[in-house]
């Protein structure tokens, strides 16, 4: 089946960087489109950047400027750059792609802290 696979999570301080992979295997024809969500706790989980397979993107108004989404098709992965990371930005990432239908993965903590 479908799985997804993210990596790149961590302990960071604030103004630093991380880059987020997820790596999607299994039976895939196309992938539509792919994105990143977060959830914080006691906090429901937001989108936080999406790519259209044509390269369209889109993100929440709290980190445009300072992350950036990207996709690699020929390895079926999407990856998220985070620069200048705040406290606020503590949570755990998850990707998810549009395939047959959504597929998630299991998420990847990110802690921004001095």
């Amino acid at each position: 089946q479908v799985q997804l696979v993210e990596s790149g999570g961590g302990l960071v301080q604030p103004g630093g960087s991380l880059r987020l992979s997820c790596a999607a295997s299994g039976p895939i024809s196309r992938i539509y489109a792919m994105g990143w969500y977060r959830q914080a706790p006691g906090k429901p989980r937001e989108l936080v950047a999406a790519i259209s397979s044509g390269g369209m993107t889109n993100y929440v108004k709290s980190v445009k400027g300072r992350f950036t989404i990207s996709r690699d098709n020929a390895k079926n992965t999407v990856y998220l750059q985070m620069n200048s990371l705040k406290p606020e930005d503590t949570a755990v990432y998850y990707c998810k792609a549009t395939i047959t239908r959504d597929y998630w993965g299991q998420g990847t903590q990110v802690t921004v802290s001095s």
